[in-house]
């Protein structure tokens, strides 16, 4: 595998994961390249967590403190956080064990928008950073590197590190060369100038990574795939979630203030955006563009179809099928792809210039429009707030979408006050579940909670929030945002210890959940 290390004298760096892993010391603050379980290292991560291991059994300290794009794989997070290897975390994860770690108290956690992560390192908020980890698909004899899936962070960690190792993965297609675009342009203020992106295919930096070579430290050679997961079939909510969400874009197109082939679409991962991407495969829609974070199957598909022309993001999120057809035909999507750095792709400035139309999932929506996307009760962290709020704050459109109901239909996603609040009722435009769409633009917060609750609660819960609405209207004396905080509170809380039984109880007429 030696011939995708080009360059003479970076093939002397060549060495085992475990001897690269010995250069790691406790307290040593790592970014680790990865966004959405694309383009993360994959030997290092598990040698240092076995270093980390013996070290503990010795009944020494050893922690790390992680940076990366978004979330990783069970070979990076989970690998670390299983030896409680994990000191203190950021902007985003979505491992399980990783999860338990923070939740637990183990592990301290960040979590920060995207499109600042990388700004506040490059500013040294969070201190200096040892090494940067990140994985290419081949180094050029110049020494450059050429990225795999994502590139995320991958920039600003090279730049900032005192000391860089590759991973260089004969799994990832060498056909990805010409498919990235590197911006370097960052400069701190007073000296930030405009990124000259007006279209979403415009490219403005290298296809290549330019790294010193004096910063390489070791070279690990390895031939393993990403963590590719497997999307569920699209289920009858989700069709029905992005059938209101594309009624909705038809309308924006009929009113004037969309073109037909709409404006450059962001969405999240998951069930529900590729039920869109489908939606819009079978559309007359053509043309399209998209201003986003991660390509999926179903742009793809679009782009297969010939109705996707461009897709700017920063990484993938394939299924294990797609990962391969990417892998076979990179050199003809590289045509149609372009991954930039995430102090790109989730720009703000960006994002409000092109008018990126957005749709992104949610915990829960209160009847205000106030959104949860982090925590379950308020205080169990899920995974981060990722770019959803880079998109949200800027966009020319943002939605909100999920399923009315969790857990069988015991929690409802419509609540009378979030439980926590990530995206404030100044942000979000729409919310859409599979009950209906509630357009909340131009409207007070005593005009969205009938809209919100009548058009998106799921029928079992409809009487109880009008229930509330009505009485917290009627008792609180100030009328703006009329709020019951002692009920709103425990909501969330009652439905945990009653469960569906009362939920059915009241909905026969027995009336709103006892008061504790």
């Amino acid at each position: 595998m030696s011939e995708r290390i080009a360059n003479a004298a970076l093939r002397q760096k060549v060495m085992s994961a475990d001897d690269a892993a010995a250069l790691i010391n406790d307290g040593d603050q790592i970014g680790f390249g990865g966004f959405t379980g694309s383009g993360y290292p994959k030997a290092l991560p598990s040698a240092l967590a076995k270093r980390i291991k013996e070290s503990h059994d010795r009944g020494e300290k050893f922690t790390v403190n992680v940076f990366t794009g978004a979330s990783t794989a069970p070979e990076l997070d989970g690998a670390l956080a299983s030896v409680d290897g994990i000191g203190w975390r950021m902007p985003y994860q979505s491992d399980p064990q990783m999860r338990n770690k923070i939740n637990d108290g183990t592990s301290f956690y960040t979590d920060i928008h995207l499109s600042e992560s990388g700004m506040m390192v490059r500013q040294g908020f969070f201190g200096k950073v040892d090494y940067a980890v990140i994985e290419a698909t081949r180094i050029t004899e110049d020494g450059d590197v050429v990225l795999t899936s994502s590139v995320g962070n991958n920039a600003v960690y090279c730049d900032v590190a005192d000391k860089i190792i590759i991973e260089v993965n004969s799994w990832q297609s060498e056909d990805l060369e010409g498919m990235h675009d590197i911006y370097g342009g960052f400069a701190l203020p007073p000296n930030r100038v405009p990124i000259p992106i007006t279209h979403p295919g415009d490219r403005i930096g290298d296809k290549f990574l330019h790294v010193p070579q004096n910063k390489v430290a070791a070279i690990i050679e390895t031939d393993g795939p990403d963590r590719n997961t497997p999307f569920k079939p699209i289920d009858d909510d989700s069709r029905k979630i992005a059938g209101y969400l594309l009624d909705f874009y038809d309308n924006e197109v009929k009113q004037g203030r969309m073109p037909k082939n709409l404006l450059p679409l962001q969405s999240g991962v998951g069930n529900i955006p590729n039920a869109v991407l489908d939606g819009l495969l079978h559309s007359d829609l053509e043309h399209l563009t998209s201003y986003t974070e991660v390509i999926q199957d179903g742009m793809i598909d679009l782009i297969d179809a010939g109705k996707l022309d461009v897709a700017s993001a920063t990484a993938f999120s394939l299924s294990p099928e797609y990962a391969h057809k990417m892998n076979e035909n990179a050199a003809f999507y590289r045509d149609h792809i372009i991954l930039r750095p995430q102090e790109i792709s989730n720009h703000p400035e960006v994002i409000r210039r092109l008018g990126v139309v957005g749709a992104n999932g949610m915990i829960e929506a209160d009847i205000y429009g106030n959104v949860n996307s982090t925590h379950v009760m308020g205080s169990r962290m899920m995974n981060g707030i990722g770019g959803s709020g880079d998109f949200t704050r800027n966009a020319y459109i943002s939605a909100f979408v999920s399923p009315s109901t969790a857990k069988g239909g015991a929690i409802s996603a419509i609540v009378p006050m979030v439980s926590h609040v990530d995206h404030t009722e100044h942000d979000g435009m729409v919310i859409i579940t599979e009950q209906g769409i509630a357009d909340l633009r131009g409207l007070a917060p005593r005009q969205r909670a009938p809209k919100i609750i009548e058009n998106c609660a799921h029928p079992d819960y409809r009487p109880m929030l009008m229930d509330y609405y009505e009485r917290a209207l009627r008792d609180c004396k100030f009328k703006h945002t009329p709020q019951l905080l002692g009920e709103a509170y425990s909501w969330h809380t009652r439905f945990l210890e009653t469960g569906t039984m009362m939920v059915r109880a009241a909905v026969r007429g027995q009336g709103f959940l006892p008061r504790r």
